[in-house]
């Protein structure tokens, strides 16, 4: 089945859920500072971004294709996905109305592109695990930019609802922390598009210039002891790669750990997002887009997950579901069992066997079904039979 009829039910209730949205529009045709307003419009294209993803990925993929990927339950994954997506939407339509009531126009007339991200469930909930990661990113780098309280606290109320939707994806990736770090890092505008360039279709003219973007290059998963490669547009044949420097930031951390270029390897300590940098120099980059020198940036960031430390909560949504069997035993052979552990077995009592039971195998002629207690009064039988051999 798929997913759609639920999607665009849950894309009809976005309407009535905007009166509920916080008072972002305090008065129509209010003076704003520029910066307001650039931070809005950047704000509401992601929002279209992430909400056209789950919109495309939740009409692409059906039950099966999530049990193929792991999940014991379609449904689990399923539902996760559809809120998330009206969220976005919601957050959307919630920022045009103030963009509108500031007598501003919104940019709508970006496209996306999911192809490479959309060619199964695994990599779609991996991506998007990055893609809400972005979200949580770009809105404390823009919380810096915003000049109006009340403007900021309504972004903030954006925020912490995308930090929830990161949550429930480290979760439904089943080798992520659900919380790996008690910190975030904030990125700025232009390194928030090298991260979600990718994903345009075409030419979004944001009026931010977008750092060089980045990719990490290496298969598999990526853990401590990974030597990272790379590629990017920047890094051209003429660029010696050994006057570069890998720069990895991590929320909690006051810098940035530099590292050169072409020895790039994941510290044992780092779980989480990664962003990755690379500059010209080995000077630290400070965890703080205010006073974050990109002088000497060559491209980046790029965004990457390091599990290290996956939790059982994860393993119960998806992996191999434990099945459990039964076996029925006759009242001898669980006489036998019983005095054993009990240490009162009598020396040449015949030892217990248990038959693997077939479905498929018909009942013996002397199949027992009989109920009480055992001849020798040790045992009460609930019910046992045996199979034809």
């Amino acid at each position: 089945m798929h997913f759609t009829s639920t999607f665009l039910a849950l894309t009809a209730a976005v309407l009535p859920l905007v009166s509920a949205a916080p008072a972002i529009t305090t008065s129509a045709r209010a003076r704003r500072a520029a910066a307001d307003i650039l931070v809005f419009k950047f704000a509401d294209v992601l929002e279209q971004l992430e909400s056209a993803f789950y919109a495309q990925a939740l009409a692409k993929f059906q039950e099966a294709d999530f049990i193929a990927a792991g999940f014991a339950n379609a449904n689990i994954p399923g539902e996760q996905f559809l809120t998330i997506q009206k969220d976005e939407s919601t957050h959307s339509v919630v920022l045009q109305a103030a963009l509108k009531s500031f007598g501003e126009t919104p940019i709508t007339n970006c496209k996306f592109k999911f192809d490479g991200a959309l060619t199964d469930v695994a990599t779609m909930a991996a991506t998007a695990r990055i893609v809400e990661n972005v979200g949580v990113s770009a809105y404390l780098g823009g919380a810096t930019l915003i000049t109006d309280p009340v403007l900021l606290t309504a972004a903030g109320s954006i925020l912490t609802v995308e930090a929830r939707h990161q949550t429930i994806l480290n979760v439904l990736s089943s080798s992520g922390t659900a919380v790996p770090s008690p910190f975030d890092f904030a990125l700025t505008p232009s390194e928030i598009l090298a991260l979600a360039g990718g994903f345009f279709d075409g030419p979004c003219d944001l009026g931010i210039p977008a750092n060089p973007a980045l990719a990490v290059t290496n298969t598999g998963a990526v853990g401590p002891g990974t030597k990272l490669t790379f590629s990017s547009a920047a890094l051209t044949p003429e660029l010696d790669t050994n006057t570069l420097f890998c720069q990895m930031l991590v929320g909690g951390k006051f810098t940035s750990l530099p590292l050169p270029f072409n020895e790039c390897v994941v510290p044992s300590d780092i779980n989480g997002p990664v962003a990755i940098f690379i500059t010209s120099d080995n000077q630290p980059l400070v965890n703080n887009v205010v006073n974050r020198d990109t002088t000497k940036l060559v491209a980046g960031p790029a965004l990457a997950f390091i599990d290290i430390a996956p939790q059982s909560i994860g393993s119960l949504l998806r992996g191999s579901p434990v099945v459990a069997s039964t076996t029925t035993i006759s009242p001898a052979e669980a006489t036998s069992i019983i005095l054993a552990a009990s240490g009162t077995a009598t020396a040449g009592a015949p030892a217990a066997t248990v038959t693997p039971i077939n479905g498929a195998a018909p009942l013996a002629p002397t199949a027992n079904k009989e109920q009480g207690p055992s001849k020798d009064g040790l045992t009460n039988v609930i019910g046992w039979s045996n199979f034809a051999q």
